[in-house]
């Protein structure tokens, strides 16, 4: 049994709203904004069927190309791997959204239709105009949007290495979400071949194989749930497990990645070469060297070089962007060498 997702209204005409939406990604816990983008003009264009949907986007002329993906309608559309996992069950085409929108309502009636979607394309460059319109009033505006448009598809469970708040356009989405402590449980694919550039959970989370995949059930301990309409969005934090099924023939969605961090994706990269470097060691060598990472590294009480000068605690202490430099290129002298 999945437990709700919070929810919040925030009054975004009251200054307070984005202070207080920091306050929110501090504490790196999801959260539905029931309502956020209820004023959008595209959301109240939808309220008013697909017809008056496209209408309204294909509004925005002068839009390229993105790369879509299209699915036989045997996949129900489910986007994965092929049931021998040496490739996914999808092909790839580039459209533009109106191409797109036009198929999308061809065949909403259909009772086998093809499973298609243009995923995270950036706004500015398929709808010229929209972003303008469209203002999120809880990021900065330098942080890009990028649109995601689909019939009812799901995304296999992922984790996204950016803070994401995902605005819900037009139908209707279901989240259901996992903790990053619960990645044992969700039984990942390959890294070297996924989906859509992440690893994935094997386990569908609408019909799991309960055999196949036992420890899941410890996951659905903690997973939480929630059914977004158009108008609402979902803040959803850093490294943090989601698989997202659209529930009707037309779906849009806005999202918007960003991170604090200077190089958001280097912790990847690190545990790439942490399995490298660690994972084929004798167990007493990693056991070892998992107690002084623990220290060093993932400790909360960031005391470890106090008993040091602090001219003498070098990259124990605050990394400089000058330190952080020099680390930069010594890790890529060791990996030249390689």
């Amino acid at each position: 049994m999945t437990a709700p997702i919070r929810e919040i209204v925030l009054d975004c005409d009251h200054s307070g709203a984005p202070k207080r939406f920091a306050g929110l990604v501090a504490a790196a816990e999801p959260v539905v904004l029931r309502g956020l983008v209820r004023d959008w003009p595209v959301v109240r264009a939808a309220d008013n069927g697909p017809a008056a949907l496209v209408t309204f986007l294909k509004a925005f002329h002068g839009g390229g190309v993105a790369s879509c993906v299209a699915g036989h309608p045997s996949i129900n559309g489910r986007f994965f791997y092929t049931r021998d996992m040496t490739g996914l069950n999808f092909g790839r085409r580039d459209a533009t959204v109106a191409d797109l929108l036009d198929q999308l309502v061809r065949q909403a009636n259909d009772t086998h239709p093809l499973a298609i979607a243009m995923q995270s394309a950036p706004v500015r460059e398929v709808l010229p105009g929209f972003a303008e319109r469209h203002a999120m009033p809880l990021l900065d505006p330098s942080i890009a949007a990028r649109i995601w448009i689909g019939n009812a598809i799901s995304v296999a469970t992922h984790y996204d290495s950016n803070d994401n708040v995902a605005c819900v356009v037009a139908g209707r989405r279901r989240f259901t979400l996992f903790p990053p402590d619960q990645a044992g449980n969700l039984y990942l694919g390959p890294f070297e071949l996924t989906p859509a550039g992440t690893p994935v959970s094997m386990v569908d989370v609408d019909a799991p194989d309960r055999d196949l995949y036992p420890r899941y059930a410890e996951a659905e301990k903690y997973a939480r749930t929630a059914e977004l309409g158009p108008g609402d969005a979902i803040f959803i934090p850093y490294l943090w497990w989601h698989a997202v099924r659209s529930l009707d023939p037309v779906s849009i969605l806005v999202n918007y990645w960003w991170s604090d961090h200077a190089l958001p994706t280097a912790p990847v990269q690190a545990m790439l070469h942490a399995l490298l470097a660690f994972r084929d060691l004798p167990p007493a060598r990693r056991a070892a060297w998992r107690a002084l990472l623990d220290h060093l590294v993932f400790a909360d009480d960031a005391g470890q070089a106090t008993h040091l000068p602090e001219h003498a605690r070098g990259i124990m202490g605050p990394i400089s962007p000058e330190m952080r430099r020099d680390l930069h290129r010594v890790i890529a002298a060791v990996l030249q060498s390689k």
